[in-house]
């Protein structure tokens, strides 16, 4: 009997914020596959969930890791993946994973949990009937300033995120595109002790942050072309 395949969203930051039914699976699972190594056993000990066998998938091993995963679930292991924070296969390794889970008939269940993505978005005060999730744009700032100019006629809001050191590096190139134009709402360290909700126009927040020594996790949330004034 073939093994199913859980994909279980763990906390953002908060420990609290792990869900009954994601920790029933992971202590009932035969393995779980770690992001990293050090974040998973972390995690697991933090639950008090006893040792499982475990295999790390990561974006410079996925290639290499999938098929011994597969070998589990078609030996009839159940196995749950997790990404070192949040949820599986969004904005994080995994999604060939899934792809290969599909093309041989195995069963997929998605646990949900905590996401950034929803808290940005709704203390952002802006219109969120419709949003585009841009995610990473490129580390370069030349293609990053080209992929924002793209996005200047975007009427739906918009939500980023990068890499934690690009905070300042991000907002510098964003308040080159969009100036005092639009409003932007930045969630910092989400269900953190210090979370932090930093509003204002791309240029007034670069100026105000690349005088501070940030160090955290954030998601930049930007308004529409022509939603200012209008309501949900």
């Amino acid at each position: 009997m073939i093994g199913m395949l859980y994909l279980v969203a763990t906390p953002i930051g908060n420990y609290d914020d792990i869900t009954l039914r994601a920790l029933n699976v992971l202590k009932s699972v035969d393995v779980v596959v770690y992001e990293e190594p050090k974040e998973g056993q972390r995690l697991l000990s933090r639950y008090q969930i006893p040792e499982k066998v475990v295999e790390s998938l990561n974006e410079h091993n996925e290639a290499a890791t999938v098929p011994h995963i597969l070998e589990h679930l078609k030996a009839g292991k159940n196995v749950a993946l997790i990404s070192d924070a949040g949820t599986p296969v969004f904005s994080d390794p995994g999604l060939f994973l899934v792809q290969k889970a599909i093309e041989n008939h195995i069963k997929i269940v998605p646990v949900p949990g905590a996401s950034s993505l929803l808290p940005a978005l709704t203390a952002s005060g802006f219109l969120i009937n419709h949003f585009l999730f841009y995610g990473f744009t490129s580390p370069k700032s030349e293609q990053r300033l080209a992929e924002l100019r793209q996005l200047r006629d975007e009427c739906r809001t918009m939500v980023f995120m990068d890499a934690p050191y690009r905070l300042v590096p991000f907002l510098r190139d964003l308040a080159a595109v969009f100036g005092n134009e639009r409003r932007v709402c930045i969630a910092f360290n989400l269900t953190m002790p210090d979370e932090q909700f930093f509003r204002g126009t791309a240029s007034g927040l670069y100026q105000l942050l690349e005088k501070r020594n940030l160090k955290g996790e954030f998601v930049i949330v930007v308004e529409g072309l022509g939603a200012r004034g209008q309501t949900g």
